[in-house]
């Protein structure tokens, strides 16, 4: 009885699913200029829907029909679960490369989330959605290129490779060459994204807030209220220009109501990699030679294509190849570190997408080495199409308590998660989530406290917290802001970046985020006080807070002097 009321529900969710899908794609076809694409999408568009709807009641029953009867904490149960979650991954996977464009986006996010997802679909997610991203055809490529520029590749560049060099969830890159001879990477949008980005975004929402009402212990509606706030916002405007060299950055376009998604506006991204380097320059100049973003060609760039210079080197993960070129993991890992805590607690303004695919590694360009004479490593940072600003309080908050993690701080993680959103009934849990340490392992007052050993011991701890705590995690994460949960995404992709390396966590990684941390929130406070005494005050202040450093570097050492005399 139960099962055939659970399908019953499932197919009414998938047909209304259908529907929404059909009203988005008639609305299109009423306002549309284009009639023939418009025509297309009204195909289209309840195609995907219906694929999503029936993907999800099929997972759904097949989990209420497959666990019905059995006992808890089972062995059978524990099996058959496997099982389940292994069917429904697949079928997910499915539905991401069948559908593409968001739900890509939403199968690589779902992949970082270790500490609340299975095990299964962390896998699946991660092995399959980073670099095989659907291709789309160089016939669309080129309709794509003309009517962005107004002339086919061929006439617009001197060459321009037909085969891609990389594949992404919302575009893919061509190498081609300008007509003055610049190798550069052209990043072309796939086609109609932006419109049928609406009705996806509507659609996944119905389902997911439908299945919560049915299941109130499936609740990832934060989820769609995170990829909400990383869709709309920019404008639409498109760019023509004839010369075909790189100019400045032209001024702003005014707000549109028919704004294409953030992530879709090619032009955004760009502007959001010159304001990113121009923070390093300004407000961290000890590191801004090790950090690169690409050149951008304003000229042969719009809205929905991108040209950029062409930067090669070894993608972050590629330990042999990195290690071929003179570079040591643990040098790129602290200088990952270096990089997006300067981005989140000096400049608020952070690149919210970093996982491998979208950071290279390259030797400094001017050559400098090691004390060891290891060559020293460049961070090139690429995809700026999600940022996230993070307003004064926040980035002195979130740099609060991150000081006060690294320095086991109880009071104050308790403190600053409050501040943050987390309440004071699940601050420990938001510790948890952050450091994927238990508390006792986060408040620990040895310098490894924090550290991670990306073993299988490591991985089941964290499966069985999530599990044991889903509820409770479901819960923080809705009650977060955006804005965190969009950091919690930055550091996942960060540590799963760092495990690759290093095969764990490097505890130089988390002295590095405790020093930048501590030193914003005294720039911070010298930023807004003009008394002698409190000055003097924050100077003894970072001066104590050399002393610690000095002395957690040292405990450090010897800690690793240790190990390495024990092997």
């Amino acid at each position: 009885m139960a099962a055939r009321f659970l399908w019953r529900s499932t197919r009414k969710l998938a047909l209304a699913a259908t529907a929404v899908g059909g009203g988005v794609a008639a609305a299109a076809i009423a306002t549309s200029d284009d009639p023939a694409t418009a025509l297309k999408l009204s195909f289209t568009v309840p195609l995907r829907l219906a694929r999503l709807s029936t993907t999800a009641a099929v997972i759904a029953f097949d989990y209420e029909y497959s666990l019905w009867g059995l006992q808890e904490d089972s062995i059978e149960r524990s099996k058959v679960k496997h099982a389940v979650h292994v069917r429904s991954a697949h079928k997910l996977e499915e539905l991401c490369f069948k559908n593409g464009g968001i739900y890509i986006k939403l199968g690589q996010h779902i992949g970082q989330l270790e500490y609340l997802v299975p095990q299964e679909y962390v896998q699946r997610m991660r092995e399959s959605l980073l670099d095989r991203c659907p291709v789309s055809s160089y016939d669309e490529v080129c309709e794509v290129v003309k009517k962005e520029l107004g002339g086919t590749p061929d006439e617009m560049f001197s060459e321009f490779d037909s085969v891609p060099i990389a594949s992404a969830s919302l575009a893919q890159v061509h190498v081609a060459r300008t007509h003055d001879g610049q190798k550069v990477a052209v990043k072309v949008q796939h086609p109609h994204m932006t419109d049928t980005a609406a009705a996806d975004y509507a659609t996944v929402e119905l389902i997911v807030n439908t299945l919560h009402r049915f299941f109130p212990t499936f609740d990832y509606r934060w989820l769609i209220d995170e990829v909400r706030d990383s869709l709309p916002k920019a404008s639409c405007l498109t760019l023509n220009y004839c010369s075909t060299t790189p100019t400045p950055p032209p001024p702003p376009p005014p707000p549109s109501p028919y704004c294409a998604y953030q992530e879709l506006d090619f032009l955004v991204e760009a502007k959001n990699s010159v304001k990113c380097m121009d923070n390093f320059r300004k407000l961290s100049p000890h590191v801004a030679d090790c950090v690169y973003t690409p050149t951008v060609y304003w000229n042969l760039s719009t809205s929905k294509l991108l040209t950029m210079e062409f930067i090669d080197g070894a993608q972050v993960t590629d330990v042999k190849k990195i290690q071929g070129l003179g570079i040591q993991p643990n040098d790129v890992a602290k200088l990952l570190s270096q990089a997006f805590a300067e981005m989140m607690f000096r400049h608020g303004f952070v690149h919210c997408d970093p996982h491998a695919a979208n950071l290279l590694i390259r030797p400094l360009p001017s050559g400098k080495r090691s004390i060891l004479g290891k060559r020293k490593p460049q961070l090139v940072l690429l995809d700026h199409g999600l940022y996230k600003e993070l307003d004064l309080p926040t980035r002195t908050n979130y740099a609060a308590l991150w000081k006060a993690l690294i320095f086991s701080d109880a009071r104050g993680i308790k403190e600053n998660s409050v501040k943050l959103g987390a309440g004071e009934d699940l601050y420990v849990l938001f510790a948890g989530v952050l450091t994927m340490r238990p508390w006792n392992r986060v408040i620990d007052q040895s310098v490894d406290h924090l550290a991670l050993q990306g073993n299988d011991t490591d991985r089941s701890e964290l499966q069985m917290y999530a599990s044991q705590y889903f509820l409770q995690i479901s819960e923080l994460l809705r009650r977060l802001p955006r804005v965190i949960l969009l950091m919690l995404k930055t550091n996942d992709c960060l540590r799963a970046v760092n495990n690759s390396l290093l095969k764990g966590s490097s505890l130089e990684t988390f002295l590095i985020i405790g020093r930048v941390s501590s030193e914003a929130l005294i720039e911070a406070q010298l930023s807004q006080t003009k008394s002698s005494l409190y000055r003097i005050n924050l100077w003894l202040e970072e001066l104590l807070l050399e002393v610690r450093l000095l002395g957690m570097q040292i405990a450090l050492w010897l800690l690793q002097l240790r190990k390495a005399l024990s092997l």
